[in-house]
């Protein structure tokens, strides 16, 4: 409900729903690809090709990471996974040059890592679970076929840019 405005009038859509919500004790069915913005919902269900996949409190769904995600960079990404996977017995994913696990707290597992793996190891990033780790999760990361654009839809796209 709030694309494309600015912060101030964000804040005031959600004042006013919430207090909507809150003094007429209604219930407020809501859709959105955002999911900052479902964080304002009591409950949420994710959709994956028209079937309900979870549904429950945002910090519930937050729970299904099952901990921290720690992103690493390294110099030698194959070898970090291999040593990774071997002596945590982690799930890693990778994505472009970044290498991410989930661990619980993470705020003590990366000095560990870091003795670990040493010199290889370029950059470290920690963050908590969001609803868009969640929805990655339960969905997938990659675009699917039936979801990507079409040869001729790409093809108009970029002759109307060129257009502009």
């Amino acid at each position: 409900p709030t694309l494309g405005l600015d912060p101030q009038t964000r804040e005031h859509i959600w004042s006013y729903i919430m207090n909507l919500r809150k003094e007429e004790g209604v219930t407020i069915f809501l859709t959105t690809h955002y999911m900052d913005e479902a964080e304002h919902c009591d409950r949420i269900a994710i959709i994956d090709h028209g079937r309900i996949v979870a549904l429950d409190t945002p910090s519930n769904l937050k729970a299904l990471v099952r901990g921290d995600i720690i992103e690493v960079r390294s110099t030698n990404e194959e070898e970090t996974v291999r040593q990774i996977e071997a002596r945590y017995g982690v799930a890693v994913t990778r994505e472009n040059d970044r290498i991410s696990l989930e661990t619980a707290n993470g705020e003590e597992f990366i000095p560990e890592l870091i003795r670990a793996l040493g010199p290889a190891i370029t950059s470290v990033g920690l963050h908590r679970p969001t609803l868009d780790d969640v929805f990655l999760k339960l969905t997938g990361r990659a675009i699917r076929e039936d979801s990507a654009p079409k040869d001729e839809v790409v093809h108009q796209f970029r002759q109307m840019m060129k257009r502009r």
